[in-house]
């Protein structure tokens, strides 16, 4: 079942009766080639890349929810590389040349919106930061603009350019990032991995991780063992009880963040923005709301809820840099549970049990990563080898100290990443 539009002006017109269903609901096999752990976005998209790059069909992804319900659905929807440490700017500028295909790809409309980012300077020293940051970016071969003062105006005359706490010294604009509609790329990438010939396991919750001779051989679930000759753990910030089940500690911690939206609104806000000084992002939703977050809850947690305090400084941070929020009205909240590594950069590996895959520690760059993430983790658990654009993101730098791509230069603590 392929979309055009002609198609969809023909259900319009008879009542939305012919669509079928995007993708199966099969029963699990007894044994597959691999299993995924994880039907989030980024397990989708490792099965998607399985088996249209790699030619692979004897696979599963297991979600013990439902497609599209855990961290996929629970982010505010940024895609971006304005990333500055090398193994980080060429995987997410792999990424996003990924994104920039997607929909054609998936025959799937997911929203992707190349409306433009700005990150907001307060000071010289953040200005200078800044340049480098769109050196380095450019020298990757993406896209960065300095903009001044003046530039802001033109561009955001709604920011508070009188505020004397934390005064707008100019921006880093982005202009190829933006925004996606977060659970139609997982919609997408299910749909396109079932046409492939991979089955998606809902509600089958993994319980134990079948290993012999330093061998994973399968699984344990709740709806019975699937053997498999390798398994992917794929499951965000549930990844480190998920490796438990393997006798394994990651270095990740657990933590909520924390997002917003709002009424919807007239069209104002056209740009993704974020403020330099008070770690806080906004954007418009295509139906209006305003999108918003801003830090940790600076606890570790597996509930996928916040609390009032972290609410209460989100707010500030929004009034300080745009006063002309005030008056709207915040419809709903979420948290979603954030797999934060030492250094803030994500874990991309073998492990050390045979046939066991690793794929973790996505701190705040999970959602932009999904693209990026299954192409290299679907190529390294095909090939054996690393993906160029990830050669970095092992799971032995924190052991050796080779490799550390502490990208906010905040050091090894969990929390501030």
């Amino acid at each position: 079942m392929r979309f055009s539009g002609l198609r969809v002006l023909k259900e319009g017109l008879t009542g939305n009766k012919g669509w079928r269903p995007h993708w199966r609901d099969p029963e699990p096999k007894p044994e597959y080639d691999i299993v995924i752990i994880g039907g989030g976005g980024h397990g989708l998209s490792t099965a998607y890349y399985l088996a249209r790059d790699h030619g692979l069909k004897n696979i599963a992804v297991l979600e013990r929810g439902y497609i599209g319900g855990g961290n996929i659905g629970r982010n505010t929807t940024i895609v971006r590389a304005n990333y500055f440490l090398q193994g980080n700017s060429e995987f997410y500028s792999h990424s996003l040349k990924l994104w920039e295909g997607l929909e054609e790809d998936l025959n799937y409309n997911v929203m992707h919106s190349q409306r433009g980012i700005i990150n907001l300077f307060h000071s010289d020293g953040q200005r200078d930061a800044a340049a480098r940051r769109g050196n380095m970016m450019i020298s990757q071969g993406d896209d960065a603009i300095l903009l001044g003062r003046e530039d802001l105006r033109k561009m955001v005359p709604y920011l508070n350019f009188d505020d004397l706490r934390f005064p707008l010294y100019g921006g880093l604009y982005h202009p190829r990032g933006g925004t996606a509609r977060h659970d139609a790329v997982a919609w997408g990438y299910a749909r396109g991995a079932d046409q492939r010939g991979v089955d998606l396991i809902q509600n089958c919750e993994v319980t134990g991780i079948d290993i012999e001779n330093g061998q994973v051989k399968g699984v344990q679930t709740v709806r019975g063992p699937i053997r498999a000759k390798k398994v992917a753990m794929v499951a965000a910030g549930r990844s480190s009880q998920v490796a438990a089940m393997a006798g394994m500690r990651l270095p990740i911690e657990s933590h909520i963040l924390q997002a917003f939206v709002t009424e919807g609104l007239k069209p104002v806000i056209d740009n993704v923005i974020t403020f330099g000084m008070g770690h806080f992002y906004i954007s418009q939703s295509d139906k209006g709301g305003l999108v918003f977050g801003g830090d940790l809850d600076f606890y570790a947690s597996y509930a996928a809820r916040g609390n009032l305090p972290t609410v209460e400084h989100v707010m500030e941070a929004g009034m300080a840099l745009m006063p002309m929020i005030g008056k709207a009205k915040v419809l709903r909240s979420w948290g979603g549970i954030m797999d934060m590594s030492p250094d803030g950069s994500p874990i991309i590996d073998k492990t050390h049990i045979d046939g066991l895959y690793v794929n973790c520690g996505w701190n705040y760059g999970g959602f932009k990563a999904v693209p990026g993430s299954g192409s290299v983790f679907a190529h390294l658990i095909a090939t054996g080898n690393y993906h160029p654009a990830s050669t970095r993101h092992r799971l032995d730098r924190f052991r050796t100290g080779r490799s550390i791509i502490d990208e906010e230069g905040k050091g090894s603590q969990h929390n501030l990443h």
